[in-house]
């Protein structure tokens, strides 16, 4: 993610309380970036001398999606934050729900990201190298395919474990942010969590491989999370519907019985398209 274009550079501070920064700050709008489906505003935001950018998506400008109630994608764009902070990953950036210039939306915070990290590519040859997963083969024109590939890469591995538990429908290429300090974050976490399997990733290389002990610890936080009453589902429940809370608790529990990444269902597109 870059800032939009005739945005001028501006030097921010980080934040020592992001989400407080986030929710109580005084939203500055400066652009808008154009290449977002939906309405997507680079913003500062300033609060008790602290300010840093953001991204402030509101909900009045949300385009309607067939699969998805009208009106929603905010809410669960905050709620994979919540599901995030609660493995403890840290996977999305801060995001709160607010009010704004232009009504009620999501804003998160802007991850700057290291250009020269390398977690996707085509590779010729049907086998990934040393260090890679192979997802599919992809056309690359004038009647040649070549094998799409992703990092083998620890941060990866737990994205795909949450975006397996959030439904994510969404989880393409230009969707992964990593930053010049090592962190990865994953962003547009706007299609997630229905109630219907619609898992659509570019990260497919571990299907049908064991979890990580790690990853079964962080699922059987999360079941216990999301029990009745629990502390993330009182997170979850101004957000999503109970039904789609309900999936949730499903889909954390059938990892756990499984033991392994999922693989594609063959009832949904299993990659997101445009991929990147």
């Amino acid at each position: 993610m870059s800032a939009p274009e005739r945005i001028p550079p501006r030097s921010v501070t980080p934040p020592v309380n992001a989400a407080e920064l986030l929710a109580r700050g005084e939203l500055t709008v400066r652009g808008r970036i154009r290449e977002a489906s939906n309405a997507a505003l680079y913003c500062t935001v300033s609060y008790d001398g602290q300010d840093a950018a953001c991204i402030y998506k509101p909900v009045a400008g949300e385009r309607p999606l067939w699969d998805f109630p009208d009106g929603t994608l905010a809410q669960r764009e905050v709620a994979a934050y919540e599901v995030s902070e609660a493995t403890g990953w840290g996977l999305v950036p801060p995001t709160v729900l607010r009010e704004g210039p232009y009504g009620e939306g999501m804003c998160q915070l802007w991850v700057e990201v290291a250009p020269e990290a390398e977690l996707l590519a085509l590779v010729d040859g049907e086998e990934p190298g040393p260090g890679w997963k192979a997802v599919g083969f992809a056309e690359v024109g004038e009647g040649r395919t070549a094998l799409l590939v992703h990092a083998d890469d620890e941060r990866l591995r737990r994205l795909a474990v949450l975006d397996t538990v959030i439904n994510n429908a969404d989880r393409k290429g230009g969707h992964l942010l990593p930053t010049g300090e090592g962190r990865l974050y994953g962003i547009d976490h706007g299609v997630t969590f229905n109630a219907e399997n619609k898992l659509r990733t570019l990260l497919w290389g571990w299907a049908g491989e064991p979890l990580t002990q790690e990853a079964a610890d962080v699922l059987e936080g999360l079941r216990k999370g999301l029990a009745e009453g629990g502390p993330l589902t009182a997170r979850l429940e101004p957000l999503i519907t109970g039904a789609e809370i309900d999936a949730t608790r499903a889909r954390v529990g059938a990892l756990l019985a499984s033991g392994t990444h999922p693989e594609p269902s063959g009832e949904w597109p299993a990659i997101p398209w445009p991929p990147v």
